[in-house]
């Protein structure tokens, strides 16, 4: 049978091409999206959580997504040495990192020619996020794209030993680290729960108590934007944290209480610059992490170090791989109640 034709619709069709990185998904929008207007990429997420907010939920929320769907919105850049720019859209909004998404944009763009001359063995991409230029090295040889490696913008520990207090679990101590995202680091253990073998259910419950109080007992700011001064999620890791060759497991739980499936690569970025703040690495000591869902492994090392306004900083490199699910334009019906999308809860 030959590809389907379209089917009666009304409006603009949206075609997007998925992927998934480590298991948590990527739908790369590459059409029927209107101009995103501002002058900078901050300027261009704002305009689209006001004005074009009923597309995300139309392309994140069911019947066409799920409630751990993720998004990536390619857009242009005001910086000159960046190959375009990105915005990157969840069940809750708009994120200003995805280290996922990035390693599967890093291919994505390589394939579809938004570089041209890809090289051998690595093609650099440069993609400009919402929280600053991301370089992407894309693994080239013959035709064909691999492992993806990127290296991040500043990534710093914002404070260590912050105590809050956790409904049902009393006072409890988190790192907070910044990968361009804001996350909350805590063991899992300290909730007697395992990040690998604990139902998911209790995992999201317990993270997300700890966001909830993070977010209410701790002011959060940010020396570049105030739009970075917000915290993402809470990952609850295995507790080794100490250098080993065996990977260390975590999960993270982002936006409104969704899972990532990856070992989440701006996760990854704010934990090397939590274990080398406290001495557990040295620069370019490669270590793995593992996600606590899907098994997948991720690498990050801490590349160099650098400044983010007062805080000292590190650059991370990490890295992993993504694979193509396939391809959809996605139509809509003004008849159908249920056009915009909807989540279960």
């Amino acid at each position: 049978m030959d590809s389907p034709k379209l089917p009666p619709h009304d409006g603009a069709v949206v075609c997007v091409v998925d992927m998934h990185t480590g298991g948590e998904p990527l739908r790369i929008i590459v059409s029927g999206y209107p101009e995103v207007l501002g002058a900078t990429i901050l300027d261009k997420r704002r305009y689209t959580q006001e004005h074009l907010d009923h597309l995300r939920k139309l392309l994140m929320f069911e019947p066409r997504g799920h409630y751990d769907m993720y998004g990536a919105l390619l857009t242009q850049s005001e910086i000159a040495e960046a190959d375009f720019g990105v915005l990157f859209m969840h069940n809750e909004g708009y994120s200003t990192m995805c280290g996922h998404a990035v390693i599967a944009l890093g291919r994505f763009a390589v394939d579809y020619g938004l570089v041209k001359n890809p090289t051998s063995p690595e093609t650099q991409i440069n993609i400009h996020c919402p929280c600053g230029l991301v370089k992407a090295f894309v693994e080239y040889s013959n035709g064909k794209t691999g492992a993806v490696r990127f290296q991040s913008v500043p990534a710093f520990v914002f404070s260590t030993d912050v105590k809050v207090t956790v409904p049902g679990y009393g006072e409890i101590t988190v790192d907070i680290s910044y990968g361009g995202a804001l996350y909350a680091f805590v063991n899992a253990e300290r909730f007697g729960i395992n990040v690998s073998k604990s139902r998911t259910r209790d995992l999201v419950d317990v993270a997300t108590a700890v966001t909830n109080a993070v977010k209410s007992q701790v002011k959060l700011h940010h020396p570049v934007s105030e739009d970075l001064a917000f915290l993402y999620g809470t990952i609850l890791t295995d507790g080794k944290d100490a250098f080993s060759d065996e990977p260390s497991t975590n999960i993270c739980v982002f936006a409104d209480a969704q899972v990532d499936r990856s070992p989440t690569g701006s996760g990854v970025t704010a934990r090397i610059a939590l274990q080398y703040h406290k001495g557990l690495i040295p620069l370019n000591q490669t270590r793995s992490f593992k996600s606590g869902t899907t098994g997948a492994v991720f690498t990050g090392k801490a590349v160099q170090e650098t400044v983010c306004g007062n805080f000292k900083a590190v650059i991370v490199e990490v890295g992993g791989h993504a694979f193509y699910s396939g391809v959809a334009s996605f139509t809509l019906e003004n008849e159908d109640t249920l056009k915009n999308g909807f989540l279960l809860r």
